[in-house]
């Protein structure tokens, strides 16, 4: 692999890296599991087991990332979440 191929694979990764987000999911005491795994299937296209995996990861550890991509797709996805009541921002 030539200097200039290298060079351009290295910024094609930084750019990969720089354009993925995370919307991250935090703990509360308001809302059911029940309501938290609907939502996560309604809002991030999770499966249930997802879901659940994720409602119990946010209640023990007190977040977690529950959906990673572009910005753009990201942003209506976390609104669903806080629209439902559901602390989340995208980092």
């Amino acid at each position: 692999m030539s200097t200039k191929e290298k060079t351009l694979e290295q910024l094609l990764v930084e750019e990969g890296l720089l354009t993925q987000n995370e919307i991250v999911l935090y703990n509360d005491d308001v809302n059911t599991f029940d309501h938290v795994i609907e939502t996560l299937i309604y809002a991030c296209d999770h499966t249930a087991e997802q879901a659940e995996q994720c409602s119990l990861l946010v209640h023990y550890k007190g977040k977690c990332t529950v959906k990673t991509g572009l910005y753009d797709d990201l942003k209506p996805r976390c609104s669903m979440l806080q629209e439902a009541g559901l602390s989340a921002e995208i980092i």
